[in-house]
């Protein structure tokens, strides 16, 4: 009787072990229809990744989950392995998160352009002028004499990035010698669009951002924009899969293959909002995107069409 117990016994682990195996397994399963992307508050703020993914969605069955952060948040998110890739916006973090091994195959998606905005009174005048460096100076003149505030981002995003390099060609960045009219606020760009709007700020945002917020900021205009410096590329990087194995690499592969894919560019060419074009796609017009900085362009679309998914 005793050895039937045992043999009882010997089943019911090798059963239970047998369904441990089945439910990680099907976690596992699971887990890997998830993609998790971790992006800038811009794409997700304009409302472009809600109309994206569920096309995606219902074309693939994988579930995107979406982190919108700022730039340097989404890179410092993929560097611990967090994410399976990203959707970003500052060339020079791109080519340090590239070239530290983190991330491999980045590629040019699309590109919008930043813009100046600021309080309709417009203290420093800057109005309808084309050079942003001359703007920035002439807001910081003003706010030397008390009679203007700018708002940064300070957070590292791409928004920030650019910000601070437009204050380095006038020789200084004010955050390095604290100025009561310049302001930072560790937020994203809804978050700093509204506070310049209850300051009468200046502050520098994303054309398609602007678009979503402008009918809530009665007391912002546009001031100036159309200057090339203001224009704002966004590529894909995946997330080395020989650093973080456990990372949904297949995922992320086809969500960019399809993204950069004539139906995905195609889709963010029609991307409106109160009639204008948010975003202007450049995946696939290599000449364009050499221009916007991605210099081996030609190579990346051919390695991704070339991925077996």
């Amino acid at each position: 009787m005793m050895g039937f117990f045992k043999i009882l016994r010997g089943i019911s682990i090798f059963i239970i072990a047998i369904l441990g195996i089945y439910i990680y397994s099907s976690y596992l399963s699971s887990e890997k229809s998830i993609i998790i992307l971790a992006t800038t508050t811009s794409t997700y703020d304009s409302g472009l990744l809600d109309y994206l993914i569920p096309i995606f969605k219902n074309k693939y069955n994988y579930e995107v989950h979406i982190i919108p952060v700022g730039t340097g948040q989404a890179i410092e998110m993929a560097k611990r392995g967090d994410t399976d890739l990203i959707l970003v916006h500052s060339k020079q973090l791109e080519l340090e998160f590239l070239n530290s091994g983190y991330g491999i195959h980045r590629i040019g998606i699309m590109y919008n352009d930043f813009i100046v905005i600021g309080p309709v009174e417009d203290p420093a005048g800057i109005k309808d002028l084309m050079n942003v460096t001359e703007a920035f100076q002439r807001i910081a003149k003003k706010g030397a004499e008390g009679k203007a505030l700018f708002i940064s981002r300070a957070d590292k995003s791409g928004t920030n990035m650019l910000e601070l390099s437009i204050w380095r060609k006038l020789g200084s960045i004010p955050s390095n010698k604290p100025q009561t009219w310049y302001l930072e606020t560790v937020g994203g760009m809804g978050t700093v669009l509204r506070m310049a709007n209850e300051k009468g700020a200046y502050t520098i945002t994303d054309r398609a951002t602007w678009l979503s917020f402008k009918n809530q900021l009665k007391n912002l205009a546009v001031l100036v924009q159309g200057d090339v410096a203001l224009l704002n590329p966004y590529a894909i990087i995946l997330v080395n899969p020989e650093m973080y194995p456990q990372r949904n690499y297949k995922g992320a592969l086809i969500l960019t293959k399809w993204l950069i894919s004539e139906e995905g560019q195609n889709l963010i060419a029609n991307f409106r909002k109160e009639g204008e074009t948010l975003f202007k796609p450049i995946a696939r017009d290599i000449e364009l995107a050499r221009s916007l900085g991605f210099l081996n362009q030609d190579a990346e679309l051919s390695w991704y069409e070339a991925q077996k998914t």
